[in-house]
């Protein structure tokens, strides 16, 4: 799938290098994970470093343009939620088993979510998407008292990240949805229809 890159479009030469270096990390990351070798996936596109560097300025700005669709896919799911007037609660519990089980089983997203100092717009966009996204269901829970109001939406994205950190090596979506369901206990969230304790 071509993803849309900030700023003037890109020469159809230059958008051909772009969608060979993102299909390229894509298959590096899943298979090395977020260390995978940069210099491999210049070589799988068919590019030089140079060009990578170019497009893509950090590995985070790279990582996160290969998720960009799933994440995508995350926020509209949350729209959903929301339109669809569930339980807020519920609906917050669902939306959080979906951006882990998401992250859990795409090696190298967990990384990039964490926060790495001065983020660059590039570098933000699937935070601000997110967050944007996932506000709105924590807002709502709150203020349904399923939620505790200390909570911000930035520890739930920190739950989720550890947890999928702590899975990643075995990507086991059912050993994550059981922490997850441990830690929206501790916050204080109703998980609707949680795995059962091991």
């Amino acid at each position: 799938m071509t993803r849309a890159t900030p700023g003037r479009p890109l020469r159809a030469d230059a958008r051909r290098n772009y969608d060979r270096i993102l299909a390229a990390a894509e298959t590096v990351f899943a298979e090395q994970g977020a260390d995978g070798s940069l210099e491999e996936i210049a070589r799988r596109a068919q590019v030089g470093s140079a060009t990578l560097h170019r497009h893509f300025p950090s590995r985070r700005a790279l990582l996160l343009a290969v998720f960009e669709d799933g994440i995508a896919a995350l926020c509209a799911r949350a729209r959903a939620l929301i339109d669809d007037d569930a339980d807020p609660g519920a609906a917050l519990t669902t939306w959080l088993r979906a951006l882990a089980a998401y992250t859990v089983t795409h090696r190298g997203l967990s990384l990039s979510l964490l926060p790495s100092g001065p983020a660059t717009d590039a570098d933000d966009r699937c935070h601000v998407m997110l967050g944007e996204a996932g506000r709105p269901l924590l807002d709502r829970a709150q203020r349904a008292g399923a939620v505790r109001p200390d909570v911000a939406f930035a520890d739930l994205l920190t739950l989720v990240t550890a947890i999928a950190l702590a899975t990643e090596a075995t990507g086991d979506p059912a050993e994550a949805e059981r922490l997850l369901a441990l830690a929206l206990t501790g916050i204080g969230v109703r998980p609707a229809a949680s795995p059962s304790p091991r």
